[in-house]
């Protein structure tokens, strides 16, 4: 393995990579900060919604996370730190009665982009589905727009038989209930997850990729970007959360995705090691972020800083990597673009305009192939 940067401190991973101070006053917040996609996270008590917001976003290791408190109050997190994942968290007690006159879930789900509700599966679920049915069917009625994600969570200690069983089960039920309301338009994604393995990375994964509008312009560069430098498979990751906010069009691998996650965390771990300089300076992910790590069955892993919180991870083999100047060239064309999607984005943002999903067809051309080196 190879890793290079040459500015790296030891404490600004992850602190100067977080995500914030959580605030837990609903009615505090500037403007912008409601202006954000916000994902609410909701279930019974005791169902696993902190410890799966704080494994993910704040870096607990899953162990820790027996001690967190049972939530009693609505939680704001404002995850706000990378280019394309912005918005905000509200984690809610499981204990929130939407018939209380104090409980305005109109303005609540007005501004919602994803809403997911937290199935312990260890559980019985029967007064789980029944919370599951009266929430979506209410924040469907106030915004049909709201991407409804269910996760059936504390996976790990089922057998894989009762996995795929309870999924079905939950499924079914949900389906049903829905059936009856005549909400049968309202479509419900389900996941198997757990803090304890990569299950629950990956699921949010697919929970934030469709609250970024310029996901389809992504995997088009990614796509361009492997065909022509031949790489099997790319993630662009959030370094923070090891969220993959877009991967190529190929099937996604759990086996390959973890070891993306796995590489991330090494040359992170690497780089506050021994990257630091002299004087105690710099960062432990920059734009001099690089690794290489070789396996033994002739697979090769390629990490590369994209933006100041995105990282390219390309899996492929040892003689596609022989044409290691190619790749570099095509990577640096990919960035390029990655930038101008970004700046697309922003100004949109700042005149008030919708984000436009793809850039030009004259700008993919350009930067995510160009002719001259494919």
């Amino acid at each position: 393995m190879s890793n290079e940067s040459d500015s790296f401190r030891v404490d600004s991973f992850p602190k100067d990579f977080g995500y914030g101070v959580e605030e837990t006053d609903i009615e505090e917040g500037s403007t912008s900060s409601d202006s954000k996609p916000r994902i609410l996270l909701m279930g019974l008590r005791r169902s696993g919604k902190s410890s799966i917001q704080k494994v993910v976003f704040h870096k607990m290791s899953p162990n820790e996370t027996l001690f967190l408190e049972s939530t009693n109050k609505i939680y704001k997190d404002d995850v706000s730190s990378t280019s394309f994942v912005n918005f905000q968290i509200w984690d809610f007690p499981g204990q929130v009665d939407f018939f209380d006159p104090a409980f305005d879930y109109e303005m609540i789900f007005r501004g919602t982009g994803a809403l997911i509700f937290v199935i312990d599966a260890q559980d019985d679920y029967v007064e789980a589905l029944g919370r599951l049915h009266l929430t979506v069917s209410r924040a469907y009625r106030v915004n049909p727009e709201i991407n409804f994600e269910v996760f059936i969570h504390k996976v790990d200690g089922l057998s894989d038989d009762h996995k795929i069983e309870t999924q079905r089960d939950i499924h079914q039920r949900a389906n049903d209930d829905l059936a009856d309301a005549s909400l049968d338009k309202l479509h419900l994604s389900l996941y198997l997850t757990s803090i304890y393995d990569h299950s629950i990375f990956e699921a949010f994964s697919k929970v934030v990729q469709k609250l970024l509008p310029q996901l389809p312009t992504l995997e088009n560069l990614l796509n361009i970007f492997i065909s022509n430098s031949g790489i099997e498979k790319a993630f662009l990751f959030d370094v923070v959360s090891k969220i993959y906010i877009a991967t190529d069009s190929l099937p996604v691998d759990m086996q390959s995705y973890e070891l993306c996650c796995d590489m991330i965390d090494v040359v992170i771990d690497v780089s506050c090691i021994y990257g630091l300089r002299e004087d105690g300076s710099g960062s432990a992910y920059d734009k001099e972020s690089l690794a290489i790590i070789k396996l033994n069955n002739t697979t090769v892993l390629y990490l590369k800083e994209v933006t100041k919180f995105l990282a390219l991870v390309c899996i492929l083999r040892e003689e596609s990597f022989e044409r290691k100047g190619l790749i570099d060239y095509n990577f640096h064309c990919f960035r390029k673009a990655i930038q101008e999607v970004f700046e697309v984005g922003m100004s949109a943002q700042r005149t008030g305009l919708p984000q436009l999903g793809t850039p030009s067809p004259k700008a993919i051309a350009q930067n995510g192939a160009p002719r001259s080196a494919m």
